[in-house]
């Protein structure tokens, strides 16, 4: 039978529900189980393509198309899986159901009301991979905090399937600040968030306390007590230097083994030896490669939000831990550059540069003038999506001559549109019908033989995921490429082009791509891997 852990959370958002949740997984896989995860949004939006990069984090792509929140990133790098778009389940997916059915005749004359109806949707959604797939555990990830009115259905919906009869464990992950003129670490907000959620009906089986340091059993007690459970199932979840670590903090405290007791499940052998190696072998490396990442959804009011190139910078990690170094990596705002040209110099004090994917016209100049300069002084340089767009319109403009070329994202009456529309999103974009309408999901890519992409991947024929409506114009191929800019890796029909390469340069690549989405802890991405290969050679 099938087991669902249902994580929530209290007292403020962006405590780590998802790397929570994916730690668990990772543990109960460790174990033995197969075990697959689900995130609920209670936004309204059907997805998370429309959403903009600083209000939510990243936009995370799956295999199959899907647009969604950047969690399930987490829960594929832990799990080590591709997980369908079928399960992130959003508000405006479940209303839209509900009404669809009700329009077409599906509740039989009944009153259509969010209890049963908009609930019975969402249980139909949480069982959907199990009943398909025979996963033994079902992580299923509630966003929000309790007490938020977005996610009141959801909990609902949770607590009728214990009712329901089905084997489900409830962890609430909350925050236990310490105030500085104190001292202390307080447990009120941990309460009252319980509180919150008992009065909705469930009861947490486990408190996942967020702190800075680790909970004392002083503190442990205490919340055990006015939540309602043993202390033994308040589980320290402190700051730590590695997140891809937390698995064993929550192994050391032999929550693994209690969630199984609790379920009536035995424990299975568990093989913690070669996670536990590699993140003992990370802890070692001391040399430091120092990758700037050049992008424009960083600003947020007073604060930059690195959660908008989340995957990015996962993906730096997987590759400088491979290659036996520590990466120091450094957000840089490419509108600084169109502000300051002279503050380009700064790029020499990097080992390596990454401009990754956007979309709209802001910042891009800066980007152009930063790959312009990387280029002409031999800094390693990836570009990914519109990072090898405007690389193909920087060498363009300078190398082939083409005075005002440019992308018709940015300008649709250039001269030379080097970068332009997919064929097929011409009426697309003049509906304005911008949800799940790029070129999503997965792709096939055929590399030419002999050249550098295909030495990184180790093969002439890969797939990689995409989320883009541009795309090098074919008309100017031969000419850029008889200007020494190579397009080493095609779509299958040889109309798109996937990677480019500059043989001349210690490392220039591109890709249409997203490789970031498929890099995971013990298999990093390989144009990457490259990138950090190239920085630690030029360094030396």
């Amino acid at each position: 039978m099938v087991n669902y852990i249902i994580v929530t959370g209290g007292v403020i958002s962006g405590l780590g529900k998802g790397i929570t949740t994916a730690s668990i997984g990772k543990i109960l896989k460790l174990h033995g189980y197969k075990v697959t995860a689900i995130k609920i949004d209670p936004y309204i939006n059907c997805d998370a393509g429309t959403l903009r990069p600083t209000e939510h984090g990243e936009v995370w792509v799956t295999e199959d198309g899907g647009e969604i929140d950047q969690d399930l990133g987490h829960y594929e790098r832990f799990l080590d899986v591709n997980i369908p778009k079928c399960q992130n389940i959003t508000t405006g997916q479940v209303y839209g159901a509900v009404i669809d059915k009700e329009r077409n005749g599906k509740y039989l004359g009944k009153t259509v009301q969010p209890i049963p109806h908009v609930t019975d949707e969402i249980k139909a959604r949480i069982r959907k991979p199990a009943t398909e797939n025979g996963y033994d555990f079902v992580m299923v990830e509630i966003g929000g905090t309790v007490g938020d009115y977005e996610n009141v259905l959801f909990l609902e919906a949770v607590r009728q399937m214990k009712l329901e009869g089905e084997k489900v464990l409830y962890v609430h992950v909350t925050y236990v600040p310490v105030i500085g003129a104190l001292g202390e670490a307080k447990t009120k907000p941990t309460q009252h968030s319980v509180k919150l959620l008992r009065e909705i009906g469930i009861q947490p089986d486990f408190i996942i306390a967020r702190s800075e340091k680790p909970i004392d059993d002083v503190r442990k007690e205490k919340i055990a007590l006015f939540c309602n459970i043993s202390g033994e199932d308040v589980i320290s979840d402190s700051d730590i230097d590695n997140v891809y670590a937390v698995p064993l903090l929550f192994e050391d405290q032999q929550l693994c083994k209690k969630i199984l007791r609790k379920l009536g499940r035995r424990k299975e052998a568990v093989d913690l030896k070669a996670w536990k190696t590699y993140i003992n072998r990370i802890r070692t490396y001391d040399q430091k490669i120092k990758i700037g990442i050049v992008g424009k959804y960083f600003d947020i009011g007073a604060f930059k939000l690195s959660d908008s190139y989340i995957s990015v910078i996962e993906a730096v990690k997987h590759a400088a831990w491979n290659n036996k170094c520590k990466p120091k990596i450094e957000w840089i705002d490419s509108k600084l550059f169109e502000q300051k040209p002279a503050k380009l110099k700064i790029l020499d004090g990097f080992d390596g540069i990454i401009v990754p994917g956007g979309f709209g016209l802001s910042g891009i100049d800066g980007k152009i003038a930063t790959i312009k300069y990387v280029r002409e002084h031999n800094i390693p340089y990836l570009g990914l999506c519109l990072g090898m767009q405007l690389a193909v319109v920087e060498y363009a403009r300078t190398i082939c001559g083409l005075k005002g070329a440019n992308t018709t994202e940015v300008d649709k009456d250039t001269p030379y549109p080097v970068i332009d529309f997919i064929p097929d999103q011409v009426n697309i974009i003049r509906d304005s019908r911008y949800g799940a309408t790029m070129r999503l999901g997965s792709y096939p890519a055929n590399l030419q033989k002999d050249s550098l992409i295909a030495k990184l991947y180790k093969e002439t024929k890969v797939t990689e995921r995409h989320r883009h409506r541009y795309e090098v114009n074919p008309k100017y191929v031969e000419t850029i490429e008889q200007h020494g800019l190579l397009f080493t890796g095609r779509s299958p029909d040889g109309v798109l082009m996937e990677f480019m390469e500059l043989p001349t340069h210690p490392y220039f690549v591109g890709t249409q791509a997203h490789p970031e989405f498929k890099s995971r802890p013990m298999k990093p991405a390989p144009l990457f891997d490259g990138l950090i290969k190239a920085a630690k050679k030029t360094k030396a």
